[in-house]
């Protein structure tokens, strides 16, 4: 059974389940909960983390060399148990190797590491990825972290995602959860978007380059997260549509491309670690008040 690991200083509070070494919650000294609560009338999930791939495959199956195997969207790892193999009262770490039941749909040798850590009033989540065999490891990875809208104490006002880097990025959209067209307009004006609950009517907003390392979500007036990112090319902003959530979604890897081909090392993104390697992707989150 699946078991609840709580970090906690001063400012933060948090809980990661060893199930998909998956965060629960992230609280602050005052009570408040700023993280999705998975509420299954919307959405189950929390803060999965996106592993092997990033999005869906083609009709469920992903290809290696020629031979498809069933993956169903967003990978195999939030659904897998993670062994905890470190913790304090700050940090926590898990991992997940290869095993035969992961080979019978991903035919590679891994370790997948995660590490909650909290310093101050920041959460930095780090993701390792280990080829532990002896051939290319492609991959993509992703996290998919849900909070709260309207963030605590902001019932009412407007809310918006700020970039850091003021860019008008490109956005995509989906086609059945695959890559489609690159639409003609970014919905950002001078790095700024004001949320609306219309803006995911057709599915998740993709923005493939340009979105930079770091952005704000936050309500005028009031509670802001700064997140920033290292390693992680592609952002996502996803609800439910009318939900009381927003996923702020950072990735390295994306899903197939609508009409193309199955085949793993062909997903936009995909990295193809050497054997022996290692890769860090991070997302650290800061709650400001």
């Amino acid at each position: 059974m699946p078991q609840t690991i709580r970090i906690a200083n001063e400012t933060l509070a948090v809980e990661v389940s060893t199930l998909g070494a998956e965060m629960q919650s992230l609280k602050s000294a005052d009570g408040s909960d700023w993280l999705w609560n998975g509420d299954a009338a919307w959405w189950t999930g929390r803060s999965p983390i996106l592993f092997p791939i990033v999005g869906k495959a083609p009709g469920d199956r992903l290809a290696v060399n020629g031979t498809t195997y069933p993956m169903a969207q967003h990978g195999i790892a939030r659904r897998r148990e993670f062994e905890l193999v470190e913790q304090s009262a700050t940090s926590c770490r898990h991992e997940l190797s290869s095993s035969a039941e992961t080979r019978e749909v991903y035919p590679f040798d891994f370790r997948l590491t995660l590490e909650h850590r909290l310093e101050n009033d920041s959460l930095t989540v780090m993701a390792t990825v280990e080829n532990t065999g002896d051939t290319p490891l492609p991959f993509g990875i992703g996290f998919h972290p849900a909070f709260l809208w309207p963030l605590p104490g902001a019932d009412g006002r407007t809310h918006h995602i700020i970039l850091d880097n003021g860019a008008e990025p490109g956005v995509v959209q989906l086609e059945d959860g695959l890559i489609g067209q690159t639409l003609p307009n970014s919905p950002f004006s001078k790095g700024r978007l004001e949320l609306t609950h219309a803006l995911f009517d057709k599915d998740a907003l993709i923005f493939p380059e340009g979105a930079g390392t770091g952005l704000r979500f936050g309500a005028e007036g009031g509670p802001t997260l700064h997140f920033t990112f290292d390693n992680l090319p592609n952002i996502a902003l996803w609800q439910k549509p009318g939900a009381p959530f927003l996923c702020v979604e950072p990735w390295h890897g994306m899903a197939a491309h609508a009409g193309g081909t199955a085949e793993l090392v062909e997903r936009p993104y995909t990295v193809a670690l050497a054997a022996g390697d290692a890769m860090r992707f991070g997302l650290t989150v800061q709650i400001k008040r």
